[in-house]
């Protein structure tokens, strides 16, 4: 071998770095996972350019725009966009419909963006809500951001909100995402866990990042996990501009509103679901169309000026942070109602690209770094995911208002452009299309000045303060529960340190929070880590909790109803009659999937057998039985889990008389808090209006 060749070969103390990986066999409680600077390698680009910062982009100025020419970061996020093949990076599980948004209060003095000119003005819309961390085939009821990205077909152009069910996010500079994605997807060395979070490289990453601690409580709430699309909020996340006819500029952001309240379910339920119906979001959202209760959300929007930006503590460009309702009130201006399935689900909801950088005149972006990157990578990520520069070319992408432009060829193009003339300027008779200097888009002439440096603006350090407000807001049993989803994530961690790390964060953002899930572990309280900003009290935002902002009808709700051999039509008929009043849904689940016969002596189909109709899949649920058959499923495992489930799940539960043998099969009490004994038909009435209440948590204090 050459003496050359010998240069490659790794040494003895580089293989033993190169080796050093903290494998669950092989590292303890307290295992090391720093390396000082003078054990690792240096960092470089893939052409071998050592890297001075990993950790911000290039920007002109400390709260500049980023610039084109960093090469470090168009490299790394060009690298992360192409890692896969064909399935999206991140987003990959998703499900969509079409629809309209209708404008309801038109706002010209705002914005010249077409949808919002003139009230009753009707634009088409596509809208794909999806998962992040998982594959294709992965389940629905991850705890995980969900996607809520909407194609505005205007008559100036595609304009895509690419937003979350969550109006923050985990980091606030775009070089940190591929660090982000790679950290919560499968370790790449055993290809699992998949479509979770609960496992140490998310975690490291994340105690590493402080930015990260207000989407963790996010995250780890009950957003993470919500009843359906249509019970689910939708954010835009950034700051970004309306721009009106005069050229006039006020920062805004964006709010989807549901129509039917919020709701998720809690985690045992996420997990049976995941079980009993791994589509159980695409199963919803399919379900409500096709029953003509088409799903229904407002466009609300937060306006406000230069001036009350500068208010706060933090920074509006800052996208782990939001604006509390309470302090900027959202102005709703319009509605979006989903009303047709696809044709084809490959065609539209596989093939459906959405690019940040898709605006029309009257919307323009800030300077918020992480949209800027944002503005990059989906162009790029959609331009290898779906073979080329023509995506546009695909009827689910393509615009619905004239197109005109010397863009020509490449691969699968559909269509060129006709005429001698593929250029411009020309001086041809017919040379195609022109700029429209007066009513084309322009940029908001933003004044842009400083050190072109890569740094993070002073004003991005606070990270603690609305990760301890967001907590500060939640009913006390929505606190229990992001303790138990943090406790539950870090008891999968394998790596003791990982686990200290964070609860020295939590310390920062709640000592009643930290207590919780270091009790749950069972560990000592570690020191609270030092914050770069000590954090400051906010008031609490009742926006900004689910069981605040729930459901006042069972509308949009479904309600399943456990029948046998032998049962009075009675009850049965006045439970489906209430809950159809109200806009619900009903599914009876039986014995045996043909159905059951009554006591009057006629058949009733069932939608479900006994063990593939679980309660979780539903939002309520009755038992009308007879004796005999209170008795048979009593001695059925399916049965009596029915009820204890229910029962466990805080549900609201009806029961006839009849049905008492089996709740005490599944050692439930029937005459506990929200289980109501159903004597007489006119009973169903009352116990759709206790529905309304959603859950009954106190069984679980």
């Amino acid at each position: 071998m050459s003496d050359d060749r010998k240069l490659y070969e790794p040494t003895a103390d580089t293989q033993k770095s190169a080796d050093n990986e903290l494998m669950p066999a092989e590292v303890g409680n307290g295992g090391e996972l720093h390396q000082s600077p003078r054990d690792t390698a240096r960092m470089t680009t893939a052409q071998g350019t050592p890297v001075s910062d990993d950790q911000n982009t290039l920007r002109g100025g400390e709260k500049g725009p980023a610039l084109m020419e960093d090469f470090h970061f168009r490299e790394k996020i060009f690298h992360f966009d192409h890692e896969r093949i064909p399935e999206r990076v991140v987003h990959a599980r998703g499900y969509g419909a079409h629809g309209y948004f209708e404008c309801t209060d038109a706002i010209p003095e705002l914005t010249r963006a077409s949808p919002f000119q003139e009230s009753g003005k009707k634009t088409p819309v596509f809208v794909r809500f999806s998962t992040v961390a998982g594959n294709k085939g992965s389940f629905d009821l991850a705890r995980d951001v969900r996607g809520f990205a909407v194609k505005m077909y205007t008559d100036e152009g595609n304009w895509d909100l690419v937003g979350n069910n969550i109006p923050v996010f985990f980091i606030q500079d775009p070089i940190k995402f591929p660090d982000l994605i790679h950290s919560v997807k499968a370790e790449p060395d055993r290809g699992f866990p998949q479509a979770q979070s609960a496992h140490d490289n998310f975690w490291d990453f994340i105690s590493l990042m402080p930015e990260s601690m207000h989407m963790i409580m996010w995250v780890m709430s009950d957003r993470a996990i919500p009843r359906s699309f249509r019970f689910m909020e939708g954010f835009g996340v950034h700051t970004f501009r309306f721009v009106n006819a005069a050229g006039e500029s006020h920062f805004v952001k964006f709010h989807w509103k549901p129509k039917l309240g919020l709701q998720s379910v809690v985690w045992d339920e996420a997990v049976k679901i995941n079980g009993a119906d791994p589509d159980f979001h695409r199963r919803d959202l399919w379900d409500a169309i096709q029953n003509g209760d088409f799903p229904e959300w407002e466009l609300g929007v937060q306006v406000f000026d230069e001036e009350f930006a500068n208010r706060f503590d933090f920074d509006v460009l800052d996208a782990t942070k939001l604006i509390p309702e309470e302090d900027c009130p959202i102005r709703i201006v319009g509605r979006m109602v989903l009303d047709r399935t696809v044709d084809n689900f490959f065609a539209e909801t596989e093939q459906v690209a959405f690019c940040t950088q898709n605006i029309v005149p009257g919307i323009d972006f800030t300077n918020d770094p992480l949209l800027q990157g944002r503005n990059f990578s989906y162009l790029d990520t959609q331009t290898k995911r779906l073979g080329g520069p023509n995506f546009t070319h695909i009827p689910i992408n393509a615009p619905r208002c004239p197109m005109h432009h010397f863009q020509q060829d490449g691969h699968m193009a559909m269509h060129n452009p006709s005429g001698r003339a593929n250029y411009e300027p020309n001086s041809w008779a017919k040379g195609g299309p022109r700029a429209d200097v007066k009513g084309g888009f322009t940029s908001y002439p933003e004044d842009v000045e400083g050190t072109k440096r890569r740094l993070r603006p002073e004003s991005f350090a606070d990270h603690y303060s609305q990760a301890r407000q967001f907590y500060i807001s939640q009913t006390p049993v929505e606190q229990d529960h992001i303790a138990n989803g943090i406790t539950f994530e870090l008891s999968k961690c394998v790596v003791e340190d990982i686990r200290l790390r964070i609860l020295s964060h939590l310390r920062v953002i709640d000592e009643d929070l930290a207590a919780k899930v270091a009790d749950g572990l069972g560990h000592d309280l570690p020191e609270a880590t030092k914050p770069a900003r000590e954090p400051v009290d906010l008031k609490a935002s009742d926006k900004l909790s689910i069981l605040k902002n729930g459901p006042d009808s069972f509308k949009g709700r479904k309600l399943g109803i456990l029948v046998s051999d032998g049962m009075h039509r009675g009850i049965y008929d006045a439970l489906v009659d209430a809950v159809e009043a109200e806009g619900g849904m009903v599914e009876v689940i039986a014995p045996k999937v043909g159905g059951v016969k009554t006591s009057e002596g006629d058949m009733l189909p069932a939608n479900q057998k006994i063990d593939g109709g679980p309660s979780v899949l539903y939002d309520a649920v009755a038992i009308v039985v007879s004796d005999e058959g209170a008795r048979e499923l009593a001695g059925m495992l399916p049965g009596k889990q029915f009820v204890a489930d229910a029962y466990g799940h805080c549900k609201f539960i009806a029961l006839t008389p009849e049905a008492a043998p089996l709740f005490e099969a599944a050692g439930v009490n029937s005459e506990a808090e929200g289980v109501m004994t159903l004597k007489k038909p006119a009973a169903a009435a009352d116990f759709l209006e206790a529905c309304h209440a959603v859950r009954v948590w106190d069984r679980k204090r």
